[in-house]
């Protein structure tokens, strides 16, 4: 019975002298933080979602400290969490318009398929399959939201076969951007009005075949847009919002009814693209 007591305080005096010694060394070999990465990343919103380009919160914090990063890059912060900052840092806050995300594809289900996909349901191993994805678009959404995954805010859903940003949610991190491994969705204006959900680059006859919702360069919204803000490259329609002025006028002639105003949903073509291929083989 002795020997079980000895032991058990032998036990509980190492114990003690060993966390006195741990106390001791964490005091001594303590690193100082500036108080004023902590007072940021108390105004954080403590996301960690990377969109600032560093590994979370308090590196970001770290890195507005040491002067390498400036104070308005958190986006899911915005303008808010942009003035806490600069206020704390005693700077003068940097105000940038916001960013959200949009995914350039109104195909989905619309678009013609190669061949069933029965596969792992990752947008990856989908377009590492055969020729890369099941349509004939190799640069429209595989719809198996990657995107989605990622996402913290629940910003973006798969609707009918493709992503769709929920402008209000979006924070502008950019972590579906960074998803995606066709790297069709960019980040726009949060007061961008129209956009071109489409990255296809094959000429309009071919886009015909396997998508009724397919930019065709036709040239005709760029042609018309009285500001020469929209152009035709490779086949597709981009905007440069620097020279819009939201009038409208691309929307309002695009034949194919495919540049979207953001406010209203993608509309719906009632005839789907016909397969140009019937043959289905599984990957």
């Amino acid at each position: 019975m002795m020997t079980v007591v000895f032991a058990v305080a032998v036990l509980a005096i190492l114990g003690a002298l060993f966390g006195f010694v741990l106390a001791f060394a964490s005091k001594v070999f303590a690193v100082e933080v500036d108080p004023r990465q902590e007072a940021i990343v108390e105004v954080l919103p403590g996301a960690n979602c990377g969109g600032c380009g560093f590994a979370g919160c308090s590196n970001y914090a770290e890195s507005v400290v040491n002067g390498t990063a400036a104070c308005n890059k958190c986006a899911p912060g915005g303008a808010a969490a942009a003035e806490k900052i600069a206020q704390i840092m005693g700077l003068e806050a940097e105000h940038s318009e916001p960013m959200v995300a949009f995914v350039r594809c109104a195909g989905g289900n619309r678009a013609a398929t190669k061949y069933n996909y029965d596969g792992i349901d990752d947008c990856a191993a989908d377009y590492a399959s055969l020729g890369n994805g099941m349509h004939y678009c190799t640069n429209g959404c595989l719809g198996h939201g990657n995107c989605v995954k990622v996402c913290k805010f629940n910003a973006i859903h798969v609707v009918d076969g493709v992503a769709v940003v929920d402008r209000e949610n979006c924070k502008g991190c950019e972590a579906c951007k960074n998803a995606c491994p066709k790297d069709m969705i960019v980040m726009i204006p949060y007061s961008a009005r129209f956009a071109v959900p489409c990255h296809n680059v094959e000429k309009g006859a071919i886009t015909r075949k396997f998508c009724e919702a397919g930019c065709m360069g036709c040239k005709i919204c760029e042609k018309k847009c009285p500001h020469g803000a929209i152009h035709i490259d490779h086949n597709l329609a981009s905007i440069d919002y620097s020279k819009c002025q939201h009038c409208g006028i691309c929307h309002d002639v695009c034949p194919r009814n495919l540049i979207k105003q953001l406010d209203e949903a993608i509309p719906y073509v009632e005839s789907a693209a016909e397969p140009v291929n019937q043959e289905n083989t599984n990957a």
